[in-house]
């Protein structure tokens, strides 16, 4: 955060809300829709019964059999998420087919014509995303029931039974745990231009506080998620063709460009709440070094525009990590530290989650067939993950204030 500017309309909620932020779901979608019109059945049934005609050997003749549809009839935010969620799973599916090495290069053009020019209409890439498979992929099981996982579903999943409901309703659970924290975020650019210290205390202690549950909430993935079934299922439909060398030229959308093109797999770096953290705390990544910094970068042209658009915001807004210095406030250098530490605790655990979940299996694996592990200890992401997530990692950790 640098820069200066009016403090007008910066501690208002509507400030949040113009970037499609929610109270009390930070940046997940409100209320997803869970069904398309009519006209678009056949997207629908292959979208909800992916495992199975995955299973059966069906998915891809029924993919290339379907008729090429218009997307004029999805008007609205909404409806457009939901299409664009459905046409990224059932690419992901006609891509990667029983994730046996049998891979198909080329998406046929009545699936890849609307998904582009979805995409276009939304600013999303062609490809799922998290903002697909993490935000917009819910619904409760009782409307008026709490946002637990117990009372929630998901609306598409994936082979590997409950892995995708276990991995994707984690992660939206984790984001819930920590949005409290995103409405601090006015509060605290108000403060800064006040320099109100005690208002910046309090608030950076609420933040602490959030990233403290979504460490707790981030626990549950062990107990809803299956390594074996992550690594050598999920983790495939999930695998991108951008740094994968398995989709090395990328992927050819027959009808919309002459070229195979290459798109980042869903990661949770395309996740808007840590990086809104990272420069409200004044955390360099680029510091990371060139290839973890751009990765992230790149990462936020995967994210809703509208979630860019804060980001972009952010970045012009006051520096707390400044205000915190030059304020020689002990108990506000301490609340700010206690919000960074936390930062590290969510990505410390990350490291720890990663080892047990792909690279463990990834070492395994290899032993077996005395082969390298590099590809398969790879992201969905197309990163080195362990790197990528030691160096944000640790570029977090060296944001921690000294004492005076």
């Amino acid at each position: 955060m640098a820069g200066k500017q009016s403090p007008s309309k910066e501690g208002t909620l509507e400030s949040l809300e113009k970037y499609h932020i929610k109270e009390d779901i930070g940046f997940a979608l409100e209320h997803p829709l869970e069904e398309l019109p009519d006209e678009y059945d056949a997207w629908m049934f292959i979208g909800k019964n992916l495992p199975t005609l995955i299973a059966n050997g069906h998915l891809r003749a029924e993919v290339e059999k379907l008729p090429m549809l218009s997307v004029d009839g999805l008007q609205g935010h909404k409806l457009q998420r939901l299409a664009h969620l459905v046409l990224g799973c059932i690419t992901m599916a006609y891509v990667w087919g029983k994730g046996d090495g049998d891979i198909k290069k080329v998406l046929p053009r009545n699936i890849a014509v609307p998904y582009c020019k979805l995409s276009e209409s939304l600013g999303l890439p062609p490809i799922l995303v998290y903002a697909d498979c993490v935000l917009a992929n819910w619904k409760k099981k009782d409307p008026r029931g709490p946002m637990t996982y117990e009372n929630m579903d998901i609306l598409f999943a994936f082979p590997g039974g409950d892995c995708s409901k276990g991995f994707f309703l984690v992660s939206l659970l984790v984001e819930i745990a920590a949005s409290p924290a995103i409405k601090e975020i006015p509060k605290i650019i108000k403060a800064v231009i006040c320099e109100d210290q005690e208002t910046s205390k309090m608030a950076l202690l609420h933040i602490c506080s959030c990233l403290k549950e979504a460490r707790k909430v981030f626990e549950e993935i062990r107990k809803y998620v299956n390594a074996n079934q992550f690594f050598n299922v999920l983790r495939i439909y999930l695998s991108g063709w951008k740094g994968n060398p398995k989709l090395s030229e990328g992927l050819l959308y027959e009808g919309v460009w002459d070229t195979p093109k290459k798109f980042a797999g869903g990661s949770a770096a395309q996740s808007s709440i840590f990086q809104s953290l990272d420069i409200l705390l004044g955390v360099e990544q680029s510091a990371s070094g060139e290839s973890a910094d751009k990765f992230l970068q790149e990462m936020r042209t995967y994210m809703p525009p509208a979630h860019q658009a804060f980001l972009h915001h952010l970045e012009t807004c006051p520096s707390l990590r400044k205000f915190v210095i030059s304020s020689h406030n002990a108990d506000l250098q301490e609340a700010y530290n206690s919000c960074v530490q936390a930062l590290v605790s969510l990505r410390s655990y990350h490291l720890t989650i990663v080892e047990k979940y792909i690279l463990t299996p990834a070492r395994d694996q290899a032993n077996a067939s005395k082969e390298s592990p590099d590809s398969e200890s790879r992201g969905t992401g197309g990163t080195d993950l362990k790197s990528f997530l030691m160096a944000v990692r640790n570029t977090t950790q060296k944001a921690l204030l000294k004492e005076d």
